[in-house]
Protein backbone atom coordinates (compact mmCIF):
# COMPACT_ATOMS: atom_id res chain seq x y z
CA UNK A 1 0.00 0.00 0.00
CA UNK A 2 0.85 3.74 -0.81
CA UNK A 3 2.08 6.18 1.94
CA UNK A 4 2.35 10.09 1.45
CA UNK A 5 4.55 12.57 3.09
CA UNK A 6 2.88 15.64 3.92
CA UNK A 7 5.12 18.61 4.62
CA UNK A 8 3.47 22.07 5.60
CA UNK A 9 5.30 24.52 3.59
CA UNK A 10 3.71 27.95 3.65
CA UNK A 11 1.68 29.46 6.74
CA UNK A 12 -2.31 29.31 6.63
CA UNK A 13 -2.37 32.74 7.93
CA UNK A 14 -5.32 34.94 5.62
CA UNK A 15 -6.57 31.80 4.00
CA UNK A 16 -9.80 30.54 4.97
CA UNK A 17 -10.80 28.86 8.70
CA UNK A 18 -11.66 25.37 6.35
CA UNK A 19 -8.26 25.22 4.88
CA UNK A 20 -6.45 25.82 8.43
CA UNK A 21 -9.07 22.85 9.64
CA UNK A 22 -7.72 20.94 7.10
CA UNK A 23 -3.96 21.36 8.20
CA UNK A 24 -4.92 20.61 11.54
CA UNK A 25 -6.86 17.11 9.98
CA UNK A 26 -3.98 16.26 8.49
CA UNK A 27 -1.81 16.40 11.90
CA UNK A 28 0.23 19.35 10.72
CA UNK A 29 1.31 21.83 14.17
CA UNK A 30 3.63 23.34 12.45
CA UNK A 31 5.34 25.16 9.66
CA UNK A 32 7.67 22.16 8.13
CA UNK A 33 6.59 19.65 9.91
CA UNK A 34 5.93 16.17 7.97
CA UNK A 35 3.64 14.03 8.63
CA UNK A 36 2.91 10.12 6.68
CA UNK A 37 -0.93 8.78 5.64
CA UNK A 38 -1.83 6.49 3.74
CA UNK A 39 -2.71 6.44 0.44
CA UNK A 40 -6.69 6.95 0.50
CA UNK A 41 -9.18 8.97 -1.45
CA UNK A 42 -9.97 10.86 1.63
CA UNK A 43 -6.59 12.11 2.82
CA UNK A 44 -6.09 13.01 -1.06
CA UNK A 45 -8.79 15.27 -0.71
CA UNK A 46 -7.84 17.12 2.08
CA UNK A 47 -4.33 17.30 0.20
CA UNK A 48 -5.94 18.84 -2.47
CA UNK A 49 -7.79 21.53 -0.75
CA UNK A 50 -4.66 22.44 0.69
CA UNK A 51 -2.52 21.95 -2.39
CA UNK A 52 -1.01 25.55 -1.97
CA UNK A 53 -0.08 25.18 0.97
CA UNK A 54 1.66 21.54 1.72
CA UNK A 55 4.34 19.71 -0.61
CA UNK A 56 3.69 16.03 -0.94
CA UNK A 57 5.84 13.33 -1.71
CA UNK A 58 5.36 9.80 -1.98
CA UNK A 59 7.10 7.09 0.52
CA UNK A 60 8.26 3.38 -0.43
CA UNK A 61 7.18 1.22 2.47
Amino acid sequence: MARLCVVWVKSGIGYSKVQKQTIRALGLRRLNQSVVHTDSAVVRGMINKVRHLVKVEEVSS
